[in-house]
């Protein structure tokens, strides 16, 4: 089958084994898949990953053991996990000791013309969801997994640090919790979508004197994580949604001087990103910066860096 593979460098394949059917997981053949910065990191050593990319997607169940799937659009969680160890059953699979990550961590990605997930991990598309927004879920789970895990109050001020593919995402989720809300980025070609939102646009040339209660960086670089830093107020709260394959020099003593709570924050859920999808809540048709074959997985590669989403067509 036709694959894009990571193996110390980024090649396409027109002959890569096809995955076969184990019990509990599922066949899938997607239709859309997003590249997004942690397959762009992947390629500069983030995760030591060899095999085929990819773990946004929307496709069609063509096997299972549950007849129940067969047929269906779907999306998926990327973490495989056994479901059946302590970490799995008090209820954060996510973090399973033995899980494999789709694309990213012992598990071949969906950037190919099949691909494997347990059944555990699927989640039915709604009709009147299209292909273009289901892509999206997973990255929008990842968003809500903030709101998740820390209370973001309508009356605090939130800065979002990074106006790329991710932080596209997060501020559409917390505008609508009311807070006062600003983004700061590098690309105000990007900004119509968000101030016609409601949202604060500010450029990281131009950083705000003012401190923030929360301030989430998703950069995915050091000197992004470093701005955050900046501008989060002691006693405040600092997310860190950025993975990468760099070193940062972030200074922890400091955040012990100014009792400054940093939260890691990854995978999210994704019922509620698709509730959101579907009622309208979120805007994905202007974040889409081009769509290329599977075929020119290389070229789509070579251009995602600085736009927003490229996708795949498989």
């Amino acid at each position: 089958m036709r694959a894009i593979v990571f193996n110390g460098d980024l090649r396409f394949s027109a002959d890569y084994p096809e995955p076969q059917h184990a019990p509990g997981e599922a066949l899938i053949r997607p239709y859309l898949v997003g590249i997004c910065n942690t397959d762009l990191e992947i390629t500069r050593g983030y995760m030591n990953f060899r095999g085929v990319l990819g773990h946004e997607f929307v496709g069609t169940v063509v096997a299972c053991d549950n007849p129940d799937w067969y047929g269906r659009r779907v999306v998926g969680e990327i973490n495989a996990a056994c479901r059946r160890c302590p970490t799995c059953l008090r209820g954060d699979a996510s973090h399973c000791p033995s899980r494999t990550t789709l694309g990213i961590y012992q598990r071949d990605g969906a950037m190919a013309d099949l691909f494997t997930l347990p059944e555990t991990c699927l989640h039915q598309v709604p009709d009147s969801v299209s292909n273009e927004a289901a892509v999206f879920t997973e990255p929008l789970a990842a968003a809500l997994e903030i709101v998740e895990q820390c209370h973001i109050r309508p009356t605090e001020r939130v800065a979002v640090v990074g106006d790329g593919k991710l932080g596209a995402m997060i501020v559409q989720v917390l505008r609508l919790t009311g807070c006062d809300l600003t983004l700061i980025g590098r690309h105000p070609e990007r900004w119509a979508l968000y101030q016609r939102q409601g949202i604060t646009c500010v450029s990281s040339t131009d950083l705000p004197t003012r401190q923030f209660d929360v301030v989430i960086d998703c950069t995915g670089n050091p000197a992004g994580l470093a701005t955050a830093r900046q501008l989060v107020r002691p006693r405040g709260r600092l997310v860190l949604k950025s993975t990468f394959a760099a070193e940062t020099h972030l200074n922890l003593s400091m955040l012990v001087v100014d009792e400054v709570q940093l939260i890691g924050s990854r995978c999210g859920p994704f019922a509620p990103a698709l509730r959101l999808l579907e009622r309208g809540l979120i805007e994905t048709e202007p974040l889409i910066s081009a769509c290329y074959p599977l075929d020119a997985g290389l070229q789509a590669f070579a251009a995602a860096p600085g736009q927003l989403k490229v996708l795949l067509s498989v």
